[in-house]
């Protein structure tokens, strides 16, 4: 289901492999610092289309809220967005049409049960690349017309491979390189975007066993990438 994430790397490295403008990768270093443990309602960084063309950089709450809601509340719960529905489901849909977005990351966290007990594994790519989520955004604005807006976003997910499904049956969805300008364009009609909300393939997935330390949202440094001992090495996903 993807309810953590991880980004390492530099702003420079998103920048270069998401074709953002130089002022763009300036603006996003001013904030970006290596995250171990992304949770939702937190600000994250994305990757959207400007109005006059070319590509930005957005921070971005996750949790998203609609357009139409009286209050922003409604956030904390929508996190994800099915890949399979969300063209079609109304708290989705104009987002899916028309602000769609790129979420730059390098790896995610899932919950195995295991009885009672929860435990945390880190999925990421095998070539330990950066890679990007496929998102949603909305911008709301109280209807009284008062404060600020809030720009916010939500996650779409797949079914996991066989044996990643295991642990969980849902992943994010990973979009190819190739396919990223089709999907930032709001001309894009969304039945051209479908055949991309599909599971990455389970060869190039690997999955670690880390330490319960990623429970808490409050932790936030490499500690809560540290393996396992008492649970199986990395394996992988196609394996």
């Amino acid at each position: 289901m993807c309810g953590r994430y991880t980004l390492r790397v530099p702003a420079a490295e998103i920048g270069r492999l998401f074709g953002l403008p130089e002022e763009q990768t300036a603006l996003l270093a001013q904030r970006l610092h290596p995250r171990f443990n992304i949770a939702p309602t937190q600000q994250v960084p994305a990757v959207r289309r400007r109005r006059e063309n070319g590509r930005e950089a957005a921070w971005l709450r996750w949790g998203l809220v609609p357009s139409r809601a009286r209050d922003p509340s409604p956030g904390g719960r929508m996190i994800h967005a099915r890949a399979e529905t969300a063209a079609e489901k109304p708290v989705f849909r104009s987002a899916f049409r028309r602000r769609r977005c790129l979420v730059p990351a390098d790896g995610w966290y899932e919950w195995e049960k295991h009885g009672r007990e929860r435990l945390p594994w880190f999925f990421h790519l095998r070539s330990a690349e950066l890679f990007a989520i496929a998102g949603l955004w909305e911008r709301w604005r109280p209807a009284e017309g008062g404060g600020g807006s809030l720009e916010t976003l939500a996650l779409l997910t797949t079914d996991a491979p066989p044996r990643a499904a295991a642990i969980h049956p849902r992943m994010p969805v990973i979009l190819p390189e190739e396919a990223w300008e089709t999907w930032l364009d709001p001309e894009t009609p969304p039945a051209a975007v479908q055949e991309w909300l599909r599971p990455w393939p389970a060869e190039d997935l690997e999955a670690l066993p880390v330490r319960r330390t990623v429970n808490s949202a409050r932790r936030d440094d490499p500690s809560c990438l540290e393996p396992d001992p008492e649970r199986e090495a990395p394996w992988a996903c196609g394996g």
